[in-house]
């Protein structure tokens, strides 16, 4: 069996560790790599114990005469797939294994290969459509202006839904490269929330939609960026007036104790009539192309990535996004904010 120095030295190792002998037997193994093998390790051949072939592999090549040798070890852990980095390196006649948990790396290469599939599929959508009118224009349709005149128009619906999603591309990367920079400046929520209605009037009266805001008579200042709260605040009106809702009302409150803050702030609750949404969405609407109605989403101009801007400014904020809907019923979009984030 090992020395008692080198099984405190092994027990003393963050991540798991354990040591095989010359007699091909674990001879030490600390607490996390029982957790991840199992328990008993102790005395038990090395190949009965950790069974996966590429572990295997890399120690049968560090017995051969290799300086080291790494392999990937794939697990399961608290209901969720874990994948680990194994090395292998010789300490005298005995064999070293460590393994380091690459699972929140592998999820984050995971998320960018998903984000960069998602965004080549949206883009590609409509420069399909607009090269094919294109073909057309510049063959069958070049004398036909009534043709010409429908595909132009659509050309330039294509080319707006493109510029809006570069745009919120932009935006969020933008807001993610600030998300851990708190905001230093002061804002009127009042002020912001007025002059959103504001921008938005045109669309709303074109849409049909009513709009309400009892402005306070005085300024709610807190500590935000205040174009981040209005892009926030537009994202959440702008959406309720695309999916359905004839009445728009926005609630304004100052709270000297928000439970989910456990500190003073204000509550803005954007709250509409539209068709509501399955409870089956909600955990997923902000994340980023999400949608619970793509071919709905996609005909009134969304890009999918809205919800995902709210979250993460409301994040940077030190606030918190909460969601009630039900089919049938509307929706309820509530942003607390901390006064000091």
């Amino acid at each position: 069996m090992a020395m008692p120095l080198a099984a405190d030295l092994i027990g003393a190792l963050p991540g798991p560790a354990l040591l095989i002998g010359k007699s091909q037997r674990i001879e030490a193994a600390n607490a996390a790599a029982e957790g991840l093998f199992g328990a008993g390790l102790l005395g038990r051949h090395y190949a009965v114990a950790i069974r996966q072939p590429s572990i295997l592999e890399a120690i049968e090549a560090v017995q051969g005469g290799a300086a080291s040798a790494n392999a990937r070890y794939l697990a399961r852990r608290d209901g969720r797939d874990t994948t680990w980095k194994a090395q292998v390196k010789p300490i005298g006649d005995t064999f070293l294994v460590t393994l380091e948990d690459l699972s929140a790396t592998e999820e984050v290469d995971q998320m960018r290969r998903d984000f960069v599939a998602n965004v080549s599929h949206e883009l590609k959508t409509p420069l399909t459509a607009m090269i094919g009118f294109i073909e057309t224009l510049q063959g069958p349709a070049r004398d036909d202006a009534a043709a010409r005149a429908r595909f132009l128009a659509t050309m330039q619906r294509e080319a707006q839904r493109m510029h809006r999603l570069v745009e919120d591309l932009l935006s969020l990367s933008r807001v993610e490269a600030t998300e851990r920079m708190r905001p230093r400046d002061t804002a009127d929520v009042a002020l912001t929330l007025a002059s959103v209605l504001t921008m938005l009037a045109g669309k709303a009266e074109e849409a049909g939609v009513t709009v309400q805001f009892a402005r306070p008579d005085k300024p709610v200042l807190i500590n935000a960026d205040p174009d981040q709260l209005r892009q926030v605040f537009s994202n959440l009106v702008e959406n309720a007036m695309k999916y359905g809702a004839q009445r728009v009302e926005l609630h304004l409150a100052e709270s000297e104790h928000i439970p989910e803050l456990r500190r003073p702030g204000v509550v803005v609750d954007v709250i509409d009539d539209g068709p509501g949404i399955d409870s089956m969405h909600l955990p997923r609407l902000t994340e980023r192309f999400y949608r619970v109605d793509t071919h709905r989403s996609r005909e009134v101009g969304g890009t999918g990535l809205g919800l995902a801007i709210v979250k993460h400014v409301v994040s940077r904020h030190r606030g918190r996004l909460r969601v009630a809907s039900s089919e049938g019923e509307g929706s309820v979009f509530t942003v607390c904010l901390p006064r000091e984030p």
